[in-house]
């Protein structure tokens, strides 16, 4: 048997194999962040294709944390029904799932929360939100944390088998453990010791909610790749280190933010004229300038993460750790995993195309998943179309679109 399908537990929860759908944003919920029924059902066909782990887009845990138009949030109990619907309709194929709770705080606009991001610095504009957030305070920071415990309360009620705090891509959380982002000066920033404080006191909360034995997992930034020096992989395995001391039960290891690298995240192609259309029309032009001089650099795809994911996993050996980042073919996988680089292989953009990739894998029906690395699966995203393979193109553009 390949080891690919070796059973494996991530705390108390033991998964059936090593294939884990990593959290992508589907553009499927309501404009209130209420589950429908086609998000229910990309799930459901995920688990009927016996993917390992299920977690599903980034759910935003406070209405000042909501990054997109049809994000799913976990920030009320009105959302309750909707994500029990969606944890039964993994589990009724026998599948196993983990929301991830996150916060955009800068990385949105005052169009989507209705008032000025937040952050942990009250830096620059970006080239991608256009924001310049407002700084937090010690009240707003505690309001969040609080907020992502009351999160994870809801996740319990709904009866999920795990949760993932996203900490990564330049979110909120990511956002305080980088020195890029936070240059703060008192309890919450201006050590590495400080920076951290803000994801230890997430977690700390986060277990006085769930019951004993649910998994805890984190997915961290190993190199942001932004202008001036942020989470380079030599932080990363200290963060990686105090998370393990903490106690969590898995690490998915990830690059890039969307505000300033975010090709560093994806890899592959880059669809110039679908990714400007995001941008408002007078900054189009520039748009189309900066993504062109992106073309070609990131056509390495295979792996291109799995340095980091190597360096961390062997400080971090107890800890299950995923590699994410254009894994592709079948018998590199097995590699990765057969000489201890990382313990779970985690995929978005091949799910997307093939539901059933891992059952094909299993039956020996294919050697590599056919997913090309286009991304207009992520330009249809971000212009908030519901994900779906768009190999051939996006459908035009209505601004009335209703998932």
């Amino acid at each position: 048997m390949s080891i690919l399908f070796k059973p494996i537990s991530l705390g108390s929860l033991q998964l059936e194999n090593r294939f884990v759908h990593s959290a992508t944003y589907e553009a499927m919920a309501t404009e209130a962040g209420k589950v429908t029924s086609d998000l229910v059902e990309r799930y459901r066909s995920l688990a009927r294709g016996q993917v390992g782990l299920v977690i599903p887009g980034y759910l935003y845990v406070h209405p000042l944390g909501r990054s997109m138009k049809y994000q799913t949030g976990i920030h009320s109990d009105d959302m309750i029904p909707g994500l029990r619907k969606l944890v039964e309709a993994v589990h009724q194929e026998g599948g196993r799932i983990a929301f991830q709770l996150a916060h955009a705080g800068r990385q949105t606009k005052s169009a989507i929360i209705g008032q000025t991001p937040l952050g942990p610095s009250r830096k620059g504009r970006d080239p991608f939100f256009l924001v310049r957030p407002q700084k937090m305070t010690e009240a707003q920071i505690c309001e969040v944390i609080q907020a992502f415990a009351a999160a994870a309360g809801r996740a319990v009620v709904a009866g999920v088998d795990g949760l993932q705090i996203h900490a990564t891509h330049g979110y909120l959380v990511n956002q305080f453990l980088s020195p890029f982002f936070n240059d703060r000066a008192d309890d919450w920033g201006g050590s590495e010791e400080n920076r951290f404080r803000f994801l230890r006191e997430i977690i700390l909360a986060i277990r006085k909610v769930v019951p004993a034995g649910m998994p805890i997992l984190v997915k961290l930034n190993v190199d942001e790749h932004t202008p001036k020096t942020g989470i380079t992989p030599p932080l990363a395995v200290k963060y990686a280190r105090w998370l393990c001391e903490l106690g969590i039960d898995g690490l998915e290891l990830s690059s890039g933010t969307l505000a300033y690298s975010f090709m560093n995240v994806y890899w592959g192609s880059v669809p110039v004229s679908a990714l400007a259309r995001t941008q408002p029309w007078y900054t189009r032009p520039l748009a189309h300038v900066m993504l062109r001089q992106l073309t070609g650099r990131f056509d390495d795809l295979e792996g291109f993460n799995l340095e980091a994911t190597r360096s961390v996993k062997s400080a971090v050996k107890n800890v299950p750790v995923f590699a994410v980042g254009g894994l592709r073919r079948v018998s590199h996988m097995e590699g990765i995993l057969s000489q201890g680089y990382a313990d779970l292989i985690s995929m978005s953009r091949p799910f997307v195309r093939e539901p059933s990739l891992v059952k094909k894998i299993r039956e020996g029906r294919t050697e590599a998943a056919s997913c090309s690395s286009c991304n207009m699966c992520l330009a249809a995203i971000a212009n908030d179309i519901p994900i779906r393979c768009y190999k051939n193109g996006l459908p035009h553009v209505d601004n009335n679109l209703n998932p």
